[in-house]
């Protein structure tokens, strides 16, 4: 805990996937809700096969979901977002003539069933 999974169309080319991971990390673990970095694991997924609504138009997205334990606080949870889409909102690219939705979700994860060991 916490896992970033962030999703992103195809036809972003050039998606600068390292330099956001390392700023996402960082952002993401220097909030207070974030005791130890060692627990963020973060990763990125390029989504081959996708559509954005329905018109035969230019279109691409970027997802990010940051999944947290149950227990934060609303105010928490909307630092957290507004974190992850500083950083996208930056780093997106934004090729000419496409539109690019950009999402971040938080969800709670389940604290009596989750299961986590180093090893």
């Amino acid at each position: 805990m916490p896992h970033l999974i962030v999703e992103y169309s195809q036809n972003l080319a050039g998606f600068p996937e390292a330099q956001a991971l390392t700023e996402l990390n960082q952002a993401v673990t220097s909030s207070p809700e974030v005791l130890d970095e060692a627990d963020l694991k973060s990763r990125f997924v390029l989504v081959d096969s996708f559509a954005v609504g329905t018109a035969p138009a230019n279109r691409a997205f970027v997802h990010a979901q940051l999944r947290l334990l149950s227990g934060r606080t609303p105010e928490a949870k909307k630092d957290l977002s507004e974190r992850v889409a500083e950083v996208l909102r930056r780093l997106t690219p934004k090729p000419a003539g496409v539109m690019v939705q950009l999402s971040v979700e938080i969800v709670d994860m389940d604290r009596g069933s989750y299961v986590k060991e180093r090893l």
